[in-house]
């Protein structure tokens, strides 16, 4: 990777970035789960008719 210059090509650019060194992601500590997505009413109510407006 060279700092003095910007690339020239695609190929360079990829080439650059692939010198990037990656952080370092502790192996013991888990990712968080996502809540569960619900649909309520107010959201159901919004997209009930629909259908009429397409």
């Amino acid at each position: 990777m060279s700092t003095a210059t910007e690339p020239e090509t695609l190929a360079e650019l990829i080439a650059d970035c692939a010198e990037i060194p990656r952080p370092e992601v502790p192996r013991h500590e888990q990712v968080p789960t996502a809540t569960p997505w619900t649909v309520d009413d107010a959201c159901h109510a919004q997209v009930a008719d629909l259908d009429e407006y397409v």
